[in-house]
């Protein structure tokens, strides 16, 4: 498949980031975090609500054109949060991950985004990613002829499981050289992006994240190493694990000066 040639006196492609920030983080609420009442994507890591670290990290790469954020309607937290106003925001999420995606996608050609234009979604929860690897993301795929997304090799032995009358058991050791741990950034062209997400609903396909919607199109996104410090804050165990990365960054910014 060839990369789709830019038309004579056609602007060139940019590059827009959609940070989906609906959901309730369930998982998290219910196992005890830090403030039971927030959604996961505003809960307080390292001095800062999750989703203003993921925020910083885009704004640490220029060439990102414009950040939205797709919040839930109604949403009452996001106005609260501190720098909230220099972001672009739709309240428009969707009961679902790839309802809010093909919505915040149509905001995003609402506020001038070209269909040709290529959009990095990411998880709000996953804020530990970086402005390097954000640029790594985007080097490796704004040639590509389908796009690509960040995801880390599996390093551990992985299990079949198999539920008996006594818990669950070892059903078999799967190979593990040829899986990986799916990660966002995730890097598509808007208008192939949105085709994609429709078909797939259409069809019934359970859309988990917007690789698997391109999949499910017949296409083949890039796999781009990220790296494992770029896992998405789900149980209370993690809420600590990213504050202590966060703050050992932090730590080294501040040697710097």
């Amino acid at each position: 498949m060839k990369a789709p040639q830019q038309q004579q006196g056609q602007a060139p492609a940019r590059f827009w980031a959609l940070i989906p920030c609906a959901g309730v983080g369930a998982r998290a609420i219910t196992a005890g975090s830090a403030a039971p009442e927030l959604p996961k994507q505003y809960q307080p890591v390292a001095g800062s609500p999750m989703v203003m670290h993921t925020l910083t990290a885009f704004a640490g790469v220029p060439r990102v054109h414009h950040s939205l954020v797709v919040i839930a309607a109604g949403d009452s937290f996001w106005q609260q949060l501190p720098a909230a106003d220099h972001y672009g925001t739709e309240a428009c999420g969707g009961s679902t991950r790839a309802e809010t995606v093909g919505n915040g996608l149509k905001a995003l050609l609402d506020r001038g985004a070209q269909p040709q234009d290529w959009v990095l979604v990411h998880d709000a929860a996953r804020c530990l990613v970086t402005s390097g690897q954000i640029n790594a993301l985007i080097d490796a795929c704004e040639h590509d002829a389908v796009g690509g997304l960040l995801a880390h090799q599996l390093p551990d032995t992985l299990k079949m499981a198999t539920m008996g009358v006594d818990g669950v058991r070892v059903a078999a050791t799967v190979d593990r050289s040829d899986k990986w741990l799916a990660q966002t950034p995730q890097m598509f062209r808007i208008a192939v992006l949105m085709d994609a997400l429709a078909k797939a609903g259409a069809a019934g396909v359970a859309v988990t994240d917007e690789a698997s919607a391109m999949e499910a199109a017949g296409l083949q996104p890039k796999l781009v190493a990220g790296g494992a410090q770029n896992f998405k804050v789900t149980y209370p165990d993690d809420f600590a694990l990213a504050a202590a990365v966060l703050l050992q960054r932090q730590a080294v910014v501040q040697a710097r000066h």
